[in-house]
């Protein structure tokens, strides 16, 4: 199965509603553009696609407010905690950043997760 780029107008759009605070970590999941805090991803891109992780009352809400739906990047395969919107370009800019900090908050209520460490290298025979 081959997954699309996300637009450049959407990855734009992305990282310019994040919240600014130091506490978030840009870095990739799925090849797309993502969010992280305290180890924990957070929002991201998906295709065409902005996904948010969220407290349950706060997904149904997302459902009914702007078209969420739960994410599944492979049909069947619906990740916990996260819905996705599609065409987040037609969400308002002040409800867009809204959502993302309402899905940072929720990531920061999550023990942090270890580092991982680098495993040791085995010896070549």
């Amino acid at each position: 199965m081959a997954w699309r780029k996300a637009p450049e107008s959407l990855v734009s759009l992305f990282r310019a509603s994040l919240p600014d605070d130091p506490r978030v970590e840009h870095r990739k999941m799925f090849g797309y553009a993502a969010a992280f805090t305290g180890g924990h991803l957070f929002a991201g891109l998906h295709q065409d696609d902005l996904i948010l992780r969220l407290p349950e009352d706060q997904r149904a809400e997302a459902v009914r407010m702007i078209g969420a739906r739960p994410f599944e990047p492979m049909p069947g395969r619906a990740m916990r905690e996260y819905v996705a919107l599609s065409a987040a370009e037609r969400v308002e800019p002040e409800q867009l950043r809204s959502w993302l900090a309402r899905s940072f908050a929720f990531a920061r209520t999550l023990p942090a997760k270890a580092a991982k460490t680098a495993s040791p290298k085995r010896k070549k025979r």
